[in-house]
């Protein structure tokens, strides 16, 4: 009876884990065409105190702040401007899908000029144009900014960035961004790390729910990045699109392992292996060192002083015992490097290193 019990409580122990890491579907894809589009702008930000674009290095500016006082009624002589309270910035947003007319949305806006901060001041009116070049936003408003600049005669202060900020709600939609999916028969999961096993695992277990739910299969695996999603007539999109996304897939994640040199940062998967091998790794540290002496004559001779080369060679041997790794787990692997004493930048080199000599079994990428 506890034999039983005992293989009981182990099955509901594997099927919690299991859950645990399972991802949801929303979160492993996204629906093939809903995508965000990226707009931009040309404009200027006005009402610095003194930190903008000098006019003289950056001509565009005074076009651009003459054009717009013309636009306006003023008419301006060449070379009559010479404020430093300007500033021409390029404007950036994204568009989300399915935004409407009259949506407001945030906006990116950075310095084109040799202005030195963009504190205070306000964008003037910026449409924001799409890659077809239709204006699908209109932009203004207050930029803020988190970071700041004082410079002095003898000295200057800087925290974060100055000449980049944000204008919170600045856009405003002018065009929809809609389409009706509702009705459409057919449509696509994008995997966000393409794998064939993950592919298949998220077919099938929409093919399950279909069978439960709607009495028929409904994916299939285009390949190893698209499943393909054919809507059952009696529920429109959205709602299936709200039903598969909470379905739970055990994701399968390839074996690789990630160096970033410039930071020393290494990520090594679960499902990495190394076949048994051999592994000495250490320094030798040699240090050379002049030591020039000066020889003097004996008293009452004709000789000269003389200045002799001497050099000192130091060498050190910081050499580890060769030592033998095996991983057949992630927790192997790790435990037979720390035992070796290897630091972090050497786990890179032994790493490389293993890789070519082919015992390292998995993907090794080096940022």
């Amino acid at each position: 009876m506890k034999g039983l019990i005992s293989v009981a409580l182990l099955c509901l122990h594997l099927q919690f884990c299991q859950a645990l890491s399972a991802s949801r579907v929303k979160d492993i894809a996204f629906v093939q065409g809903l995508r965000d589009n990226q707009l931009v702008g040309y404009g200027l930000v006005i009402g610095l105190a003194g930190t903008g674009d000098g006019l003289k290095n950056s001509p565009f500016t005074e076009k651009s702040l003459r054009s717009m006082l013309q636009r306006m009624g003023v008419s301006v002589e060449p070379q009559s401007i010479g404020t430093k309270n300007v500033a021409a910035v390029v404007v950036t947003a994204t568009l989300p899908p399915f935004v409407t007319e009259g949506t407001r949305m945030d906006v990116n806006v950075s310095s084109l000029g040799d202005a030195t901060s963009l504190n205070g001041g306000t964008l003037v009116m910026t449409p924001l144009l799409a890659a077809n070049g239709e204006t699908y936003a209109v932009s203004q408003g207050s930029v803020a900014v988190s970071g700041f600049a004082a410079n002095g005669d003898a000295a200057s202060v800087k925290k974060g960035i100055a000449t980049s900020g944000v204008v919170l709600n600045g856009a405003i939609v002018e065009q929809d961004n809609t389409a009706e999916i509702n009705e459409l028969p057919r449509f696509a999961l994008q995997l966000h790390n393409p794998d064939f096993s993950t592919a298949a695992k998220v077919a099938k277990v929409l093919n399950i729910f279909g069978q439960k739910t709607y009495g028929k299969r409904i994916a299939r695996a285009k390949d190893f990045r698209t499943i393909e999603i054919k809507r059952p007539d009696s529920v429109s999109a959205t709602q299936l699109f709200a039903d598969v996304g909470v379905l739970l897939v055990d994701v399968d994640v390839p074996a690789r392992v990630v160096i970033d040199e410039k930071s020393g940062t290494v990520v090594i998967g679960q499902d990495v292996r190394v076949s048994p091998v051999a592994v000495s790794h250490g320094n030798l540290i040699i240090k050379i060192r002049e030591r020039p002496v000066a020889s003097q004559p004996e008293t009452l001779s004709d000789g000269r002083t003389a200045i002799l080369p001497r050099t000192d060679v130091e060498i050190e041997d910081e050499g580890k015992p060769v030592g033998i790794l095996e991983g057949s787990s992630l927790d192997d692997l790790v435990d037979g490097l720390n035992n070796m004493g290897v630091k972090p930048r050497d786990i890179i080199d032994i790493l490389q290193s293993l890789k070519d000599s082919g015992a390292l079994q998995a993907e090794l990428i080096v940022q």
